[in-house]
């Protein structure tokens, strides 16, 4: 009993939250303003009790099986009976119908999709298509359950690796689809908010290592001649493209009133009427009209309708020709473009190298995490979310048009993985050198120098700040709220604009991302605790 009531392994501020959760539950449950700011806030939608044991059972499920694998025999055996109870359990009742309909629901386009009841928020599956997504589901929860019982025996019973790997595998995707991808009815946007924050984490994690790799390049006898070679060609490549043959186009008519473009105009020309940047163009912005054919458009403005047309060159009228110019098609002119600064910056590169005696690498890794240090975070969301994404979009012609979330998950990880670097190229450093010669001195590799040397010890240094960089990326998911992602800061200002109330949106929304980050620093601290190497 004495030791179930000491308190010294608690955190301070976990405490004071224990203390103050009273007054938290109070405070929510004997007011409608702040019960509603929290249904609203975190994204509870209608009929979402009948979503969570869904959730739960999936989740015992999936992670029964991996508790069993990673922990000790005595919890391990428990562990696997959960998971093939859960698992009997989605199978004989239907407590995880409403949670798998609705997550196929929204995992479809609602506008297009024939599974989904048109109109109906939040989205329902048609009768049939649930019927058969129950039925589906059955089959697919009876294989795993299957799948994992005779894994278990097996694991129980014997250590084999391939087995150990393919029982890890299994049941970690569906927990990954579960926690990351499957949509959460109960808590949309509390999900947004925190699956945001840690795959931004993840990829920065990432890119912050491919910087630090590529920092430590050294140059050797062929980096200078290859990158010469490159720029080169770069700038051959933008000299050909900017040759190519021009296409001639015609202004039409008067550049006052409505103008016609035609279909496959380049944007040179477009920009050019629209601003009027051409001798004897009006003043201010010209109205512009899409017209597909060009014959079409030289009927209109003979009949009238249009004031003037673009149109190409041997087509036009000469008793209406205004202004003639000759342009570069928008492929081979963003080709150009492209290349053209892409062989700039290789000859900068190349130059540095050759100055500083450094691999031109390593210096274009140290100028992209000084710059983006240098950006604020909201300005690299904006300009990767709107602009960039755009350019994607119609460079692409609409192939790629990533979501707004992936952009703002994209522009988070970009700029967290400049501050990260500089934390992992810290811990490096902190490494005796003194071990790295003598791992050299035995033989291994810079690879292996790295991975079994350098990294362990360099992890655990690093462990206090990194786990400071993640709960600072946890509370800057808000700033994703400018591209209209309904995370939980959206959803406050949502919920405020038409309530109008004041205090109580504010609040709720302040006291989830205080829980969300004592947890995570909580998690920081066990982390660090386990790893730690001088204890006192």
């Amino acid at each position: 009993m004495h030791r179930l009531l000491r308190l010294d392994g608690l955190r301070p501020a976990n405490l004071l939250l224990l203390l103050a959760l009273p007054f938290l539950v109070w405070l929510f449950a004997t007011s409608a303003d702040y019960t509603r700011s929290l249904a609203a806030i975190i994204g509870v939608e209608r009929g979402a009790s009948a979503l969570l044991p869904g959730f739960l059972l999936c989740l015992v499920f999936f992670a029964g099986p991996l508790a069993a694998s990673l922990l000790p025999r005595r919890f391990a055996l428990p562990a696997a009976i959960l998971s093939v109870i859960s698992g009997l359990t989605l199978i004989l009742t239907g407590i995880g119908q409403p949670f798998l309909a609705s997550t196929v629901a929204n995992a479809v386009d609602a506008t297009t999709s024939p599974l989904v009841v048109q109109g109906e928020t939040p989205r329902i599956l048609t009768e049939a298509a649930a019927a058969t997504v129950a039925q589906t589901f059955r089959l697919i929860a009876a294989a795993l359950t299957l799948a994992n019982a005779v894994l278990l025996a097996l694991t129980f019973r014997s250590q084999h690796p391939a087995l150990r790997r393919a029982f890890l595998a299994l049941n970690a995707l569906g927990l990954a689809w579960l926690l990351l991808f499957a949509h959460l009815g109960f808590a949309t946007g509390l999900a947004v908010a925190v699956r945001a924050g840690v795959t931004a984490y993840i990829l920065a994690s990432i890119l912050a290592l491919v910087w630090v790799g590529l920092m430590q390049l050294k140059p050797g006898p062929r980096t200078l001649p290859l990158f010469t070679l490159l720029t080169v060609a770069a700038l051959s490549l933008a000299g050909w493209q900017m040759l190519q043959p021009r296409l001639a186009y015609t202004l039409i008519g008067t550049g006052e009133g409505t103008v016609g473009i035609t279909a496959g105009t380049p944007g040179q020309i477009v920009e050019a009427i629209r601003h009027g940047s051409y001798p004897g163009a009006p003043e201010g912005e010209v109205k512009l009209k899409t017209v597909v054919k060009p014959e079409d458009a030289i009927e209109q403005v003979q009949s009238g309708k249009l004031s003037g047309a673009v149109v190409p060159t041997p087509l036009a009228p000469e008793d209406l020709i205004l202004w003639q110019t000759e342009v570069l098609p928008d492929a081979q002119a963003n080709l150009a473009t492209t290349a053209l600064v892409l062989g700039i910056a290789l000859a900068l590169l190349a130059a540095c190298g050759f100055l500083y005696q450094r691999h031109p690498l390593s210096i274009a890794a140290e100028f992209l995490i000084d710059t983006l240090r240098g950006i604020p975070m909201l300005v690299i969301i904006l300009y990767i979310g709107l602009p960039l994404a755009g350019v994607l979009k119609s460079s692409t012609n609409g192939f790629l048009d990533p979501p707004n979330l992936l952009r703002g998950i994209t522009a988070m990880a970009i700029a967290y993985s400049a501050y990260i670097a500089e934390i992992f190229r810290a811990g490096i450093q902190a490494v005796p050198q003194g071990q790295i010669e003598a791992a050299r001195s035995l033989g291994l590799t810079r690879w292996q120098t790295a991975r079994h040397v350098i990294l362990p010890q360099a992890f655990r240094i690093v462990i206090p700040p990194m786990g400071n960089e993640f709960i600072a990326i946890l509370k800057d998911t808000s700033l994703l709220s400018i591209l209209s992602i309904r995370d939980l800061t959206q959803r406050m200002r949502e919920f405020q604009s038409a309530t109008f109330l004041t205090f109580a949106p504010y609040n709720t929304v302040a006291i989830v991302y205080v829980f969300l980050t004592l947890i995570a620093a909580s998690l920081v601290a066990r982390v660090e605790n386990r790893f730690r190497t001088h204890r006192h």
